[in-house]
């Protein structure tokens, strides 16, 4: 088995990290730079970053920040918020990050996968799904749940199936899934382990866990019943709940494997 991997979210807006509940009530959580180096140095295995704003109010990503934090990481470092072409994805990669994360541009124009993952290589392209369960009376016959994925920092339905966008993007060259559920992001009440297990078993490439971490049960429970390749943590990191040594040492004794 593979290494699971602890990943630290650094979630900006306006410069400063934040972090909220189910996408709103966002509060400040301090400088993304600083944040970047202290979690290299804490033996994160990745580090993600992203413009939580850029799509939404049509802008370009932050790209000074992004060359600052690269100064400051040695270790894999993903790029998203705003992306909506190859350019941009180049520039990106030129100003030190190791991978980009497309989300709302993707759905727009599923295309630009294949066109990002055909010139930069699939290894460096993540696609985002922020997706948000649907009502039990929406169920399909067989009475499984499902969910919909949601644009715009998670503003905007839709009406895509989630496990369904993620299967086309595996087709169209996505190396990788950022999986966030919107239920579950920052209430600390765990992952949503349906949605990580239906997501990770529909395809073959690694699914990053996010959104509900509050224990460290919880993230053993995402990279076992879930089966996701990663786990991806913000606010029990940002505000020193856990240490990301403590999480990978309580991983070790539950027999997962991990890079100390």
């Amino acid at each position: 088995m593979l290494a699971k991997r602890i990943i630290p979210c650094l979630d900006v807006s306006e410069g400063r990290v934040v972090k909220g509940v189910k996408f709103v009530q966002l509060r400040d959580a301090g400088d993304p730079v600083e944040l970047a180096a202290f979690y290299d140095r804490e033996g994160a295995d990745e580090l993600t970053f992203l413009d939580i704003t850029a799509s939404a109010q049509k802008r370009y990503i932050i790209i000074d920040i992004v060359r600052k934090v690269a100064e400051k990481v040695f270790i894999p470092f993903t790029v998203g918020g705003g992306i909506s072409d190859t350019d941009m994805i180049k520039e990106i990669l030129k100003s030190g990050a190791d991978k980009v994360s497309i989300n709302t541009a993707a759905i727009k124009d599923p295309e630009l996968i294949k066109k990002a993952s055909d010139k930069f290589g699939s290894q460096c392209i993540v696609v985002a799904i922020d997706a948000k369960k649907n009502s039990d009376l929406s169920a399909d016959k067989a009475g499984k749940p499902s969910w919909e994925v949601y644009v715009n920092g998670g503003r905007t339905p839709t009406g895509i199936d989630a496990v369904e966008w993620a299967k086309k993007a595996e087709s169209l060259g996505a190396g990788e899934i950022l999986l966030t559920s919107m239920d579950k992001d920052g209430t600390k009440e765990g992952y949503d382990i349906e949605l990580t297990k239906a997501i990770s078993s529909s395809v073959k490439i690694p699914v990053i866990a996010s959104g509900g971490a509050g224990t460290l049960e919880h993230i053993y429970e995402a990279l076992t019943r879930g089966a996701a390749d990663a786990a991806l943590l913000a606010s029990c990191l940002h505000y020193g709940e856990f240490r990301i040594k403590e999480i990978k040492e309580f991983l070790t004794r539950k027999g997962i494997p991990v890079r100390l």
